[in-house]
């Protein structure tokens, strides 16, 4: 029965929220309603891409696959700035327009400690935060000394190698990991590499052969990816510390097979300094400054295509996210007071290349040293009333949008965004909350002057920030074997920025693609867990949500909003054997995908089930053995619809290239520590 008490309670900190849960040595007090998945380094190797990793936990995060690493994520129906990710408190920002980085692609799983997933407009800490965010809190230096090296190998030539050692005294401790890992191009469940969805879709009319890669470069590795990160951590005084820390990331020959282009190499280099400073006085329990800057170098180019044979193109792009915040929180009686200030500075530049030669700037600067500049004020208050607590929180946006290109617009944003959620223990086993606020996002550099190939201006300069209106409610229950949490929500996006295909010039290409309509979303998610026995027990997940735009498109009769993921479901069987053997079997279902915007690009997608075995073997204090497979049936299937405005492949007729899951992959990992 004890046993059974601990896995529930295990249970309940992975789905149930607004309670401090610990781990290892930290303790994690997350807002009511966030989802926290945890120990990510140690359970999610089969590869390095986390957004992979949350699309198989999270029921409400669905994936936008592009390639075998480097994926994107969606979560409730929102992708790219209408979400914001942060990397240990740092916002990180990816250089390609194509969504080929996601800044959920700058960290790798193995360096992840733990994440939240913060649904709604509750949050005024950070820049930016209109549907949801994504907090990456990755491992931390420890006292003493503890490695680990992993080695894992995995179909389609995957090979991967990673070290982590940290240790220190009280007052001083560091980390250093590094890892290393490839993978050749996967294959789906018709037995189609890279090559071959293209060449299938080249056959069925929807692909120019041109889009091919040359017979040299068939055989290409899919990605080719390394890392390191190196961190230290100083306890001044008994009340002071400083964090430093740098991550670093090289990939180098990421192919996109759904595009035109494919990375030659992305690098990133993201920096981080922590000063922490605790009980300075009745008006400062903690006093937190932080300062960051995050750098990502971008080329892709159809070198490797048969359109590249003879003359090839080069879209190179850079970035770099500069950002200060300072943190004061304090109590006053009932109230947990915190006020702060945030700023950041965005740069974003690019150009494109003929046979590596510049083409005109003037002309050819896809987005001209675009700044994205914000400052900001934030207070929060946490009253405790018995059984009821309420926060506050407000923040006041400015932000200044400018481009290096005179013919350009400049743009200034002020906006002031708040919400109130309410949360109400009605016994021990019982909790309800509300929530409502107001948040926004300002548009981005590419939705405002990006500049085509051809020197097409899809951008928009006189775009409008976006706006969301939102109520949420839920609930989380208890019972002796059983854990259930249950929300809805609703909200109204006022200029939610939309991508209109239809608007074309002369040739065809993209002009002023970018536009402000007013739209509805709404949805609900239930989670859960059954515990059947001591070593036995069940988790699961569901999620939907559905997006209309109030008025169709200028040229257009549509109303669905693009990028709303159906009905998906996720449910797993666990079993524990005295901490010495796990298995784990899990399903992840969709429905099928037909609210779809037509005109926009996307199309019907077939409904899935997938399921997925894992074992995991421990030998002793030091060995861990898992072996797994994912896809165990070799369903052929896609979860990423083709909405224009990523550049994907296409015909004339609207039909875009749809990119297929991986087939049956099997994978193992051998962690030994030290």
């Amino acid at each position: 029965m004890i046993k059974k008490v601990i896995t529930l309670s295990l249970a309940c900190t992975l789905g149930l929220v607004a309670a401090e849960v610990e781990l290892e040595e930290i303790t994690v007090e997350t807002q009511v309603g966030s989802e926290l998945i945890k120990d990510v380094s140690g359970e999610d190797i089969k590869s390095a891409d986390l957004g992979e990793a949350l699309f198989k936990q999270s029921p409400s995060v669905s994936l936008v696959r592009r390639s075998g690493i480097a994926n994107d994520v969606r979560v409730r129906g929102q992708k790219k700035d209408n979400i914001s990710v942060t990397i240990d408190g740092a916002k990180v920002h990816g250089a390609c327009p194509n969504r080929m980085d996601p800044p959920i692609s700058h960290v790798l799983t193995n360096n992840v400690d733990y994440i939240e997933i913060n649904e709604g407009p509750f949050n005024v800490e950070d820049f930016g935060v209109l549907s949801a965010d994504i907090k990456v809190h990755t491992i931390k230096p420890e006292e003493g000394f503890e490695g680990e090296l992993n080695l894992g190998a995995g179909s389609f030539g995957y090979q991967k190698a990673a070290i982590n050692l940290r240790g220190g005294s009280k007052d001083v401790r560091f980390l250093l990991s590094a890892s290393t890992e490839s993978g050749e191009q996967y294959e789906d469940g018709n037995g189609d590499d890279f090559v071959g969805q293209i060449d299938r879709n080249i056959k069925a009319g929807l692909v120019s052969p041109m889009a091919q890669y040359q017979d040299k470069y068939k055989d290409l590795d899919a990605f080719t990816k390394k890392t390191l990160m190196a961190k230290m951590f100083w306890n001044i005084t008994d009340n002071q510390e400083l964090r430093l820390s740098y991550t670093a990331n090289r990939s180098d020959d990421v192919l996109y097979p759904s595009s035109k282009m494919d990375a030659l190499y992305d690098d990133s280099d993201i920096y981080n300094v922590e000063y922490i400073v605790k009980d300075l006085g009745r008006y400062s329990k903690e006093l937190t400054l932080q300062a960051y800057q995050s750098e990502v170098d971008h080329p892709m180019s159809t070198k490797y295509r048969v359109m590249g044979a003879v003359n090839y193109m080069t879209h190179a792009l850079t970035t770099k996210t500069q950002g200060a915040k300072i943190k004061n929180s304090f109590d006053l009686d009932n109230h947990t007071v915190t006020v702060g200030l945030d700023y950041s500075l965005r740069n974003w530049d690019g150009g494109y290349y003929k046979n590596d030669n510049p083409l005109p700037p003037a002309k050819f600067h896809s987005i001209w040293d675009v700044d994205t500049q914000n400052i900001a004020f934030f207070v929060e208050d946490s009253i405790k009333m018995d059984k009821l607590t309420v926060d506050l929180g407000l923040r006041y946006d400015m932000t200044d949008i400018e481009s290096a290109n005179p013919a350009q617009a400049s743009n200034s944003y002020d906006e002031l965004n708040a919400y109130i959620l309410a949360t109400y223990q009605a016994d021990s086993t019982t909790k309800y909350f509300a929530g409502l606020g107001k948040s926004s996002r300002v548009p981005d550099g590419k939705e405002l002057y990006w500049v085509g190939s051809m020197g097409n201006v899809i951008g928009t300069d006189n775009l409008q920030n976006t706006v969301n209106y939102e109520l949420d409610l839920g609930v989380e229950k208890q019972y002796e074997n059983t854990t259930l949490k249950a929300k809805v929500f609703y909200s109204k996006l006022q200029d939610y920025i939309a991508y209109n295909a239809s608007n074309v010039n002369g040739l065809g290409a993209s002009v002023h693609a970018y536009e402000n309509v007013d739209a509805t979303l709404y949805g609900f998610d239930l989670s859960g867990t059954y515990v059947a026995t001591e070593s036995l027990y069940f988790d699961y997940g569901m999620a939907y949500q559905r997006g209309e735009k109030d008025n169709p498109l200028s040229g257009q009769v549509g109303t669905d909003m693009p990028d709303i993921a159906p009905f998906k479901f996720n449910a797993a069987l666990n079993y524990d054997m005295w901490n010495e053997l796990s298995l784990r079997a899990e399903v992840i279902a969709a429905d099928t995908w037909d609210n779809i915007d037509y005109e926009n690009g996307e199309q019907v997608l077939d409904s899935y089930t997938v399921v997925n075995l894992r074992a995991t073997k421990r030998f002793g204090k030091s060995f861990e053995l898992v072996v797994g497979v994912d896809n165990v049936f070799d369903s052929t299937y896609a979860v990423s619809n083709t909405y224009k405005d990523l550049i994907l492949l296409t015909t004339p007729n609207n039909e875009v290239m749809l990119m297929n899951e991986p087939g049956r992959y099997f994978y193992t990992n051998l962690k030994y520590t030290f």
